[in-house]
């Protein structure tokens, strides 16, 4: 996942898993020449972002990493909580608006910083729940898109390290170091399908112990054998990015915002 001195930029955002990541990275990494550097997403959200903030950089300090914060506000010129004000009137869940932002937002924080890698917490749980979302959807151009050996955006690997390893253990390594991190869960986390999923996934492993790693061996599979039925790697028309279609997600969002403003 990692060359010699690569410059990884770390996305943190306060939680149990990319802080574990961070602690994990800065002991792993510092012997080979690696520059690590931590990267936070303010999207905006009253009296839950703040708290992350705060317990992020009480773990930067302590380590050592410089953090740098961008946020909604800065690069779109709204927060999350102003964006939604519209989106009850439409079919789409708030995590379909934040997921675009939050991935656009930290490239944008990668390149300021000339990362050569992107390095997110995401374990086996977030990766299989992803996984089915896909397939509930029937989208098989975003379950190619979760084929580990083909993660670039501009030239920037983004790699997950916590590919393998569940929620559960990942947790108690962060109590075993007394990691101080946020518990209080984002205020638009249920809205979606993800939050089923995950209990699904929980009570099969419980019932199923190991099934999913072999989830994860066909979801791997799946992505990588599954041909793209589209062009998956347009530019944006309006901001030049990468997209699967002539206007990215970001934008579309951008304008329906200022539209029901």
């Amino acid at each position: 996942m990692f060359k010699y001195g690569d410059k990884i930029a770390i996305a943190v955002s306060g939680g149990k898993d990319s802080l574990s990541l961070l602690s994990v990275l800065k002991e792993i990494c510092t012997s080979h020449s690696a520059d690590l550097h931590a990267i936070m997403i303010d999207e905006g959200i009253k009296d839950y972002r703040d708290e992350a903030i705060d317990l992020t950089k009480d773990v930067v300090k302590k380590y050592n990493i410089p953090l740098s914060i961008v946020s909604y506000k800065e690069l779109y010129d709204t927060t999350l909580d102003h964006a939604l004000n519209w989106k009850n009137k439409r079919h789409i869940s708030s995590c379909a608006i934040c997921g675009p932002f939050r991935r656009r937002a930290i490239d944008v924080a990668a390149k300021k910083i000339g990362a050569t890698v992107i390095a997110t917490g995401h374990n086996l749980d977030d990766y299989l729940q992803t996984y089915l979302i896909n397939i509930c959807n029937g989208d098989l151009d975003k379950i190619t898109w979760l084929n580990p050996k083909n993660m670039y955006n501009d030239n920037i690997r983004r790699v997950k390290p916590f590919l393998e390893i569940s929620e559960h253990e990942i947790t108690l390594y962060a109590y075993f170091l007394k990691l101080p991190f946020q518990t209080s869960t984002c205020p638009y986390m249920n809205e979606g399908i993800r939050s089923q999923i995950r209990e699904f996934v929980k009570n099969l492993e419980q019932q199923h112990p190991g099934i999913q790693y072999s989830m994860l061996k066909s979801a791997i599979s799946m992505s990588q054998n599954t041909p793209a039925t589209s062009k998956t790697r347009l530019s944006c028309k309006k901001c030049g990015n990468i997209s699967s279609s002539e206007i990215c997600s970001v934008c579309n969002t951008l304008n329906l915002i200022k539209i029901n403003k």
